[in-house]
């Protein structure tokens, strides 16, 4: 359930419908719009069944959520969510990008890779110092050596960092080099780590999951909100279908469903929504036409070398030409880059 309240309503009338929820076992979550608030009940759903709020002064109206995700839901707030990673703002009208490596495979190659996405325009440097493979014999990243250095080159650089956490254990120490936790596809129903992420302090971005339908990836985020974590980034990243051209297939509708559905920004990763660096630059563009805050893309100095993704890493060379052909898109969809 959510509570409209009125233009007019004052935060006396707000305190006491907090109190009124706190009083039956209810959480409310407020969120405060440029004209009236809306509070979301969170809670048990016979005692939300059996709620009364509408006598209640500052009260407009009550309206029922017949999605299961509630605080990720548009419903439940209707305008646009900015994220703010540490000053950069994503979901505002400039698009984000992440780029570096699949993997940090040394200071050499990292340090080659942050100054080529920052001279092309990136704001945050990506890079896996764990690597969640299918094979256990893939190389399986530098842990926590690989934060230090994506950390170092970062700042070296003006960058942030974007990184993977695939253990609710690991996030304290993820979190003393990133700025942004990034939750994989392979971990998108983790829930434990969800859980986890719902505590932090720092915003996570969550990829959807390899055959994830858009509910069951609301729902995941709904975790994480629901723990007291609301800075919360989709990232679409492609889904397994019988396809065997590309790694995935990258679903540009779900830009416009998560458009829809959420208020939270999204995301798009067209180097794991393709697995092939020629598809990269046409689908990244689609993506910014169909709405996208930003993307993340690999980016490798010497791709023919790499430990991992190699054959859907974007030289520096290629990522300026990339980068260049989306400031031109963003401007007609009125924003910048």
């Amino acid at each position: 359930m959510i509570i409209v309240m009125s233009p007019s309503a004052t935060k006396e009338d707000i305190d006491k419908v907090e109190n009124k929820l706190k009083t039956v076992g209810l959480q409310a979550h407020l969120s405060v719009g440029a004209e009236r608030t809306i509070v979301g009940v969170i809670g048990d759903k016979k005692i939300i069944g059996n709620l009364e709020m509408n006598m209640l002064p500052g009260v407009e109206k009550t309206v029922r959520i017949t999605e299961k995700y509630k605080l990720v839901s548009r419903e439940f707030h209707p305008e646009n969510t900015v994220v703010d990673v540490d000053g950069v703002k994503v979901g505002g009208e400039q698009l984000v990008v992440m780029a570096g490596p699949c993997s940090v495979e040394s200071l050499e190659q990292l340090r080659e890779a942050a100054k080529a996405v920052k001279e092309g325009g990136a704001q945050f440097l990506r890079g896996g110092a764990f690597k969640p493979r299918t094979s256990p014999y893939d190389f399986q990243g530098l842990a926590e050596d690989g934060l230090k250095l994506l950390r170092q080159v970062a700042d070296e650089n003006g960058l942030k960092v974007v990184t993977e956490i695939v253990d609710k254990d690991d996030i304290e120490l993820v979190g003393q080099y990133a700025d942004l936790y990034q939750v994989g596809a392979r971990n998108m129903q983790n829930f434990q780590l969800l859980k986890a992420l719902g505590k932090a302090k720092k915003p996570v971005m969550l990829k959807r999951g390899l055959s994830a339908t858009i509910s069951e990836w609301l729902n995941a985020a709904e975790y994480i909100a629901a723990g007291g974590n609301e800075n919360i980034i989709f990232c679409e990243r492609g889904i397994r279908t019988y396809e065997t051209y590309t790694r995935n297939t990258l679903d540009l509708s779900a830009v416009a469903a998560v458009k829809e559905l959420s208020h939270l920004p999204i995301v798009v990763d067209p180097s794991h929504g393709t697995g092939r660096w020629q598809m990269v630059q046409p689908m990244a563009r689609a993506a910014v036409a169909a709405g996208a805050d930003g993307l993340i893309i690999e980016v490798h100095p010497h791709p023919e070398v790499a430990l991992s993704d190699g054959d859907q890493s974007l030289t520096p060379k290629n990522f300026n030409l990339l980068m260049s052909d989306l400031g031109k898109i963003a401007a007609v969809m009125g924003r910048t880059i």
